[in-house]
């Protein structure tokens, strides 16, 4: 069967249908369809709501079975900010390097031992038969400086103990074992291997293969 991820870009597409592995399922990106990323506004009150407003969207429009994810940090120290805010923290039109740097100004009085924090991403299916969320997490600290050039967005200054790294320095194998993102989509995998019917035939947009009595009340 197809699943269509919601995202313009066949790389994380491609990614998380390796993620999600399975002989029956084949990823496909926004881009496959032609359709352009129509710069859905999120104004959901946590991850998964703003995960299930582009699913949600994106089934309607194309007929497909179909899954959006919606990720953040969240520091405790903030309160859990920046949270669903993480790519608007430092404005609309901010890039990584300037929200790292309010996130460290944020936190420059912050004793080591008080910098916890944890990367959070919600994966959410929609189908015509209903909906499911699936949260990933994943601990570390925020570092007073960002180190590596790998990831994007505030993976160098997020630090790993258990492989002693940040999240800028880990290799793209290291990251797909743990990140927030493939413990999300891992669990979503998991979850249709053992409840599509595979039969289903390859291409077919008709979205019902999901059986009446699969789960579908929204919660992972």
């Amino acid at each position: 069967m197809k699943l269509l991820i919601a995202t313009t870009n066949r790389g994380k597409a491609s990614e998380l249908s390796q993620i999600m592995a399975g002989p029956a399922l084949e990823c496909i990106s926004l881009s496959d369809l032609g359709i352009l990323n129509q710069g859905i506004e999120e104004t959901g009150s946590s991850f998964a709501e703003n995960a299930l407003i582009k699913a949600r969207y994106y089934r309607g429009l194309s007929g497909f079975i179909t899954a959006a994810d919606d990720s953040g940090l969240e520091v405790n120290v903030l309160g859990g900010e920046p949270g669903i805010r993480s790519a608007r923290f430092a404005g609309a039109q901010a890039a990584d390097a300037d929200r790292v740097s309010k996130l460290l100004a944020e936190l420059k009085d912050t004793p080591d031992d008080q910098r916890q924090a944890r990367f959070v991403c919600a994966a959410a299916i929609v189908w015509a038969g209903g909906e499911r969320v699936f949260i990933g997490t994943v601990s570390g600290m925020i570092l007073s400086a960002p180190r590596g050039h790998s990831g994007f967005g505030y993976d160098p200054v997020f630090y790993y103990e258990p492989f002693k790294k940040t999240f800028g320095e880990l290799t793209r194998e290291e990251k797909s074992r743990v990140s927030h993102r493939a413990m999300a989509f891992g669990q979503l995998g998991a979850w249709l291997r053992g409840t599509l019917d595979t039969s289903v035939v390859r291409g077919d947009r008709i979205d019902t293969p999901i059986r009446e009595n699969s789960p579908s009340d929204g919660s992972a």
